[in-house]
């Protein structure tokens, strides 16, 4: 019998449609059966790698409906499995219009089970238990990058490379291709029973950071010029990105993307005439990496009154000797022309925040200035070894892409682009802890401008950096780096901001619920495995 290896996934769910990804261990046809009213979907596997997988797009769903489904191969129930403690996994489709509460839960940064369970308690998890004991279900998980990381390993995932190259094959104590990739998606999203639950029962949405290809990924033209010397990086990055487009991207998608995007047509097709489609993914993934404006991670997702925009701040990025910038022009220009106003909230997720505490703007604003030059070249080698070590590679550290991101939000939030918001709001993880920042300049804006942090899912900080961290969302300890930029010759930001709530420290999960032109945040902690306890909650905007 045909084995399920990995998932079943929900992914994009719209009033009528929903999307659910699996993998197999032979190929084979998948279906789908929904709510037992006829309402059934089936697609053959595609193989990459030697590994097969399937996207099952249902159709004739019922908007505002919940079912339960069952998913099948070659005819045999394999899903939901038999004698699970939890329910019944459901495709619950939005309604049309305003509706009601739209509710999403985000979050970050998530180690994945391991035996010595060094990294605290799981929020995800929590959170998995929480919804299945029948308490709040969201629209959607949006799961912001570090889902998987590839270069801070398990004892598990070193077992798995020493049986397979021995412990000293290169890279060592990081992941090296694609094969590697899978079995590290394996841990992440089956290991533990009700966070697979949870992925199978809630829309999940997902954007990369540089854990799920290599620390510090894309940070600048010197990193890039040192990895790709590196005898073992081409296919270390041709199996991240590939393996990413995979198990995270494709879910993003609608049917109709999908069905519309030549990579995946060219991979099924190859799947089928050659038994697999590894080549044409490999040649995408490394043009990918190469050539970042060919093409798009970024997606955007509508839900009646709120629009999100999911920005890829990883790949995307333009990094040459003569210009460096958060986003490829192309990229850019797709984002400008989704930041519009005529919707009650805009939420903007980037896994880097855009409003870092104060101290931290500046100095990666001055960072970035003396590696470019500012103070002479000596200073720019320092500058340089400094953005590497310390992760000073934020939006703050792409001043010119800051400032273009703010002109486009302000746009928005004074009405210049259709009626304003009455929230627009950056949801982002990356820094292993979270806050509120809510912008106080300028004040013409019609719109409650904020950041909004949540990180980490399961990975806290050490002792020395959390309490490195809490001193620099001091607002007395901004003055220092606030001269440090100016000297550097950075002109102030286009918007102030201030933390108003946070920062907190723990594992944790957060949701934004918006009903109207309402805008609530929770931040939850795990009390137990199995249970959370609320940080804090606070309205952002009530309408």
């Amino acid at each position: 019998m045909t084995a399920l290896v990995l998932g079943p996934l929900l992914r994009h769910v719209e009033e009528r449609t929903a999307t659910v990804w699996v993998e197999t261990d032979r190929p084979c046809e998948v279906r789908v059966v929904a709510g037992g009213h006829g309402v059934d979907a089936s697609a053959q596997t595609f193989t990459v790698h030697g590994h097969h997988y399937a996207l099952v797009d249902v159709d004739g769903l019922e908007p505002g409906s919940e079912v339960p489904y069952e998913v099948l191969i070659d005819g045999e129930r394999v899903w939901p499995e038999e004698g699970s403690s939890f329910p019944p996994s459901t495709i619950r489709t939005p309604a049309p219009g305003p509706g009601d509460t739209l509710k999403i839960a985000f979050g970050s940064c998530r180690r994945a089970p391991d035996r010595t369970n060094r990294h605290g308690l799981d929020a995800l998890a929590a959170y998995a238990h929480t919804v299945a004991r029948g308490g709040e279900r969201p629209d959607a998980l949006l799961m912001i990058g570090d889902q998987v990381y590839a270069d801070e390993l398990s004892d598990e995932m070193r077992a798995f490379i020493a049986r397979r190259r021995g412990p000293d094959g290169e890279p060592r104590d990081e992941l090296a291709d694609f094969e590697e990739y899978t079995y590290l998606y394996r841990l992440a999203w089956r290991e533990d029973a009700a966070v697979r639950w949870l992925l199978s029962t809630v829309p999940t949405f997902t954007v990369f950071d540089d854990h799920d290809v290599r620390d510090d990924w894309n940070t600048s033209y010197a990193w890039r010029r040192r990895m790709q010397a590196q005898p073992w990086w081409r296919e270390r990055i041709v199996g991240g990105i590939g393996s990413y487009w995979i198990y995270q991207h494709l879910g993003n998608l609608s049917p109709a993307e999908r069905a519309a995007d030549p990579v995946y047509k060219a991979v099924r097709a190859a799947s089928e005439d050659h038994g697999d489609g590894a080549k044409v993914l490999d040649e995408f993934a490394e043009r990918a990496d190469r050539e970042p404006s060919s093409t798009r991670w970024s997606y955007v997702r509508d839900w009646g009154g709120t629009r999100l925009i999911v920005v890829d701040s990883r790949c995307s990025r333009l990094l040459t000797p003569e210009r460096r910038a958060m986003l490829d022009d192309e990229e850019f220009r797709w984002l400008d022309e989704q930041c519009r106003g005529g919707r009650d909230h805009l939420l903007i997720a980037s896994s880097l925040p855009y409003l870092l505490p104060s101290t931290i703007h500046n100095a990666e604003a001055w960072n970035e200035a003396v590696a470019d030059g500012a103070w002479g070249k000596r200073a720019a080698r320092f500058a340089e070894t400094m953005r590497q070590a310390a992760d000073l590679e934020h939006w703050a550290a792409f001043d010119a892409s800051f400032r273009a991101v703010a002109e486009d939000v302000l746009a928005v939030a004074r009405g210049e682009r259709g009626a304003a918001p009455a929230s627009i709001a950056f949801l982002s993880g990356d820094i292993h802890y979270s806050y509120l920042a809510r912008v106080t300049v300028p004040d013409d804006t019609q719109s409650a401008i904020a950041q909004i942090v949540c990180s980490p899912f399961r990975n806290p900080l050490a002792g020395r950096f959390r309490w490195a961290n809490k001193i620099a969302c001091l607002r007395a300890t901004a003055p220092p780096f606030r001269l440090l930029r100016r000297l550097a010759g950075v002109a102030p930001p286009p918007l102030r901001w201030r933390i108003t709530d946070g920062p907190w420290f723990s594992n944790a999960i957060a949701t934004v619920e918006l009903s109207g032109r309402d805008c609530r945040v929770r931040w939850r902690t795990p009390r137990t495995a199995t249970e959370l306890l609320e940080l804090h909650s606070v309205r952002l905007v009530t309408g």
